[in-house]
């Protein structure tokens, strides 16, 4: 892992709380503490329960929602969140009292574990993005019941979107509702300098000289884009690898999960609940390897790390002509006047969008799922404007999306804020963010692995991949 990315990604959730109201942001700052094991859960219902006791006449249903496991642990958010809680109950009170349950980000999971293991759990968990999501799995209701018996309107949901909100199931555990898709952003003067064409805004459209639009013709164009201090490109003979002043292409801000994931969504963990090394990552693995050492259109951490590249924010910097990284980027990119967003380039025929994902869950444990579901409609539904402009985001519904392109637009005039809503075609599925057994120890093992990869020239990489696998392998025993 990068030497600079958590440090990075600290400063930017900061700055991403603050512009919550008027653009995307980061979907959460990770669990203070991640499972070893998915906390147990009972076995969801199948059907709504029918026989449900009814309230007294008068009387309404408490709703308690935690917040904390992602955003709203903020004092500007909880300002915001009891305004809105005091404006629901004075529309709903008749039906609902909804009370908050704010907890620090630092303890929520270890706080809604306990409150999970006791039996005493909350109505609603949110907004939390699918890593917070995937640390309670096998916790969260089924909310496929519940859909059909109150005949939800599902349909202005993107169909990609509701199966991935699924997280690989075969159950709705969740509702769209706020997402950070993925972009190619890339550096309209780098481009404009050395005279070539832009890279295609439509997905699955080609390049501008009739090539598609896949990750060899990013890697044609970045090593023509990388260039060394006497002007030569990456392409030349000439070319001083130890002397580059500008680079081609980078992923910034993520880990090699996040990487690999653009060449294809897949997981470490295989169907057998076995450590794998899917080959659409191997092959992503080589590509990067490649990129570094050998063609040197991809910053190695020394460069990344440098000043030249802003101490770990390569796109920042003005030194680097493309970047896929999601649309709470533009949290940190904003005076910057001449980047663009273009198409995801495909692999072997397939576009992936890597989407950080906001929403708000039910737990299986829940006393009264049927109240719960119903106010958690009206979170995602006639609140979601509301709500989304406390926490940020691109609304997951389409019928919000075409304001909010137009907010963003004008925010970012020189930006082509669609290709974000286009990008929603094509989410992550699994998401690079899934659940893992002994999740915490698991992602350590492959940050050490990606600190070697990412500093060590001459690797066989195979062979280190191999290894990688026996090491995860390992880890998920400790657990199973």
């Amino acid at each position: 892992m990068r030497s600079k990315w958590l440090s990075l990604m600290s400063v930017v959730l900061v700055l991403i709380v603050s512009i919550a109201a008027c653009g995307p942001s980061a979907t959460e700052a990770p669990p203070a503490a991640e499972p070893t094991e998915a906390p147990a859960a009972e076995e969801p219902t199948e059907e709504p329960a029918e026989e449900e006791a009814e309230e007294p006449a008068g009387e309404t249903v408490e709703i308690r929602w935690f917040i904390g496991l992602g955003a709203g642990g903020n004092p500007e958010e909880i300002e915001v969140e009891t305004a809105f809680v005091e404006d629901f109950n004075a529309k709903y009170g008749d039906q609902y009292t909804l009370v908050m349950d704010i907890v620090p980000n630092e303890t929520a999971y270890d706080v809604l574990k306990t409150q999970i293991a006791s039996g005493d759990v909350p109505d609603i968990v949110g907004p939390v993005g699918v890593r917070g999501l995937a640390s309670f799995e096998g916790a969260w209701l089924d909310l496929g019941p519940y859909i059909e018996a109150a005949d939800y309107d599902m349909t202005d949901f993107n169909p990609e979107l509701v199966e991935f909100y699924q997280f690989g199931t075969d159950q709705q555990l969740f509702l769209p509702f706020a997402v950070y898709p993925a972009a190619l952003w890339y550096n309209k003067d780098i481009f404009d300098e050395a005279g070539l064409e832009y890279p295609p805004h439509e997905f699955g459209a080609p390049y501008a000289d009739g090539d598609e639009w896949t990750f060899d013709k990013v890697r044609d164009l970045a090593m023509f884009l990388t260039v060394d201090a006497d002007g030569n490109d990456a392409t030349m003979e000439e070319f001083d690898p130890d002397n580059i002043v500008q680079f081609g292409y980078d992923a910034i801000w993520q880990d090699i999960r996040a990487d690999w994931t653009y060449f294809g969504a897949a997981s470490f963990v295989g169907p057998d609940g076995n450590a794998q090394m899917p080959e659409v990552w191997r092959d992503a693995a080589h590509w990067y390897y490649d990129g570094m050492w050998e063609d040197h259109f991809i910053p190695t951490s020394s460069y990344v790390n440098s000043d030249l590249l802003a101490q770990g924010n390569p796109f920042g910097s003005g030194k680097l002509a493309m970047c896929p990284i999601k649309s709470w980027y533009t949290c940190c990119y904003q005076d910057a006047t001449n980047w663009d967003l273009a198409a995801l380039p495909s692999y072997e025929g397939d576009i992936t969008s890597e989407v950080h994902a906001d929403t708000f869950g039910i737990l299986k444990k829940v006393e009264n799922p049927e109240a719960a579901f119903e106010v958690l409609s009206l979170f995602v539904g006639e609140y979601a404007p509301r709500l989304l402009s406390v926490y940020g985001g691109l609304p997951a519904r389409a019928s919000l999306q075409a304001d909010a392109v137009d907010a963003m637009s004008e925010q970012f005039p020189n930006a082509d804020i669609q290709v974000f809503v286009d990008a929603l075609d094509y989410p992550d599925d699994p998401s690079h963010e899934s659940a893992m057994p002994n999740f915490l120890k698991a992602s350590d093992t492959y940050a050490t692995f990606a600190g070697t990869y990412e500093t060590t020239p001459g690797l066989d990489l195979d062979a280190e991949l191999d290894t990688l696998v026996e090491d995860m392998q390992a880890v998920f025993d400790e657990v199973q």
